[in-house]
This record gives C-alpha cells, sequence and structure tokens, in this order.
C-alpha cells in the first residue's frame, strides 16, 4: 500500500504549502493486511477535510494545500506516519515545480507526525491538533514555529502529554500552547475560534500577514493560552 497525495487547492504561483494529516487508531501489530489500509471515508480522514478547505480559503490563491492519505492505519515501529510525510513533503515538491515553505497541519496521530517530522527540510511551521503522544514525547522541531491546541477534557489524547512536551520545546523557539476549556478530542466545542488558530497560524508564519488573538500573542512571544 501507498500513501496518497489529495489536492484541495493548487495556485500556480504558490508561495507556500500546506500539508494536512489525519489521524487515526492505533493498530495491532498482528492486524490483517487488509484491514490496514486507510479508506477516504473513514472519520479520521473525513474530519480533516474542512480543516484543509478553511486554509485553502484562508490563503487567497498563495497557498497550495493538501491532504496526506498514509499508507496504513495507525503507527507502528514498522512503518510510521512520518515516513509518509518524507514521502508527501518531496511530492510536494514534485508538483509544484520547486521546494516552497511548507506548514505541518495535524490532528491526534497526525498531529504526532507533524511533529516528529518537523526537523524535514521546507517545513518551517506545525500545528498540532490533539496530539496524540506518548508520556516524555521527543521531538526536535530545530527552531520551526510550532502551535499546540488541546481540548481540557480530551479522553482519547492526554492534554497533560503535549503541555509536557511543549515545555520541553520551548527554549528553542516560537511555541504556543493553547488549551481549549471544555474541549474534547474532536475539537468541536469553540470550532470557529479553533478554526481561527490553525488557519491564522499558517497564514502568517507562510505568508507573513498580520493575525490577531492567541495566534499573534503566540508569535510575539507568548507560550500560554486558554480560550
Amino acid at each position: 500500500m501507498a500513501a496518497r497525495l489529495v489536492p484541495v487547492t493548487v495556485p500556480r504561483a504558490a508561495v507556500g504549502a500546506v500539508l494536512v494529516l489525519h489521524g487515526g487508531a492505533a493498530r495491532p501489530e498482528k492486524a490483517r493486511p487488509e484491514n490496514m489500509a486507510v479508506s477516504p471515508a473513514q472519520l479520521s480522514v473525513l474530519r480533516m477535510i474542512p480543516v484543509a478547505r478553511q486554509i485553502g480559503r484562508a490563503g487567497r490563491g498563495q497557498l497550495a494545500v493538501f491532504r496526506l492519505l498514509n499508507s496504513y492505519r495507525g503507527w507502528d515501529t514498522r512503518h510510521t506516519p512520518v515516513q509518509d510525510v518524507h514521502w508527501a513533503l518531496g511530492e510536494i515538491s514534485r508538483r509544484l515545480g520547486r521546494p516552497v515553505p511548507t506548514c505541518l497541519v495535524g490532528h491526534s496521530l497526525g498531529g504526532r507526525a507533524a511533529l516528529l517530522a518537523a526537523g524535514q527540510p521546507g517545513v518551517v511551521s506545525i500545528v498540532a491538533l490533539a496530539p496524540w503522544l506518548y508520556a516524555r514525547e521527543r521531538a526536535d522541531p530545530a527552531g520551526r514555529r510550532v502551535l499546540i491546541v488541546h481540548g481540557s477534557n480530551d479522553r482519547v489524547a492526554s492534554p497533560q502529554h503535549s503541555a509536557d512536551l511543549a515545555r520541553t520545546l520551548m527554549p528553542h523557539g516560537t511555541v504556543g500552547y493553547v488549551l481549549v476549556r471544555g474541549g474534547t478530542h474532536a475539537l468541536l466545542r469553540r470550532h470557529r475560534l479553533v478554526a481561527s488558530l490553525y488557519t491564522g497560524f499558517a497564514v502568517a508564519t507562510l505568508l507573513g500577514r498580520d493575525v490577531q488573538g492567541p495566534v499573534a500573542a503566540i508569535l510575539d512571544g507568548q507560550h500560554w493560552a486558554e480560550i
């Protein structure tokens, strides 16, 4: 099985790109191959379609936006979504005819993949939405700008784990953590404000646009915010 790159909007003169990464439940090591394929209809994939479209609209014809469908569901040591991100970044450069600054936007395991792939060439910023992380997770964003958004009532991915990771990254670059009070894993609570966070962060870090609210504060050096 191979990863697939789905174009959402691809302007001719794109000056930046956004790669949107889906999540998905972890799978057992002995899962049958027919149960390991990513379906375009699975909820974790469908959830990212409006995210990608909203970023595309915010990009106003300047950002190329793609969705990545991973090679396999979930995550294991044999093949992780990080490897699919590496492939997708090269494929985006090939399709655009040149490398462009790129923002990774991922939810759940896609947020983890975004954080762990942050050091790849061309990546300038990362948005991790409710990232599913291990305790004491390690990542090396190498000076990239990072935004982590997590719901306080997430029962799938620990907001404590993502906050701990944010603390370890803060001395090494622009890292912001936004806690959505009462938010669950899907981040549907205050969804319009949540959307303004990931769209604003993408256009600010890729296009240099002025933004307002928590994103502006984070880019100005504030590390923590609640909404």
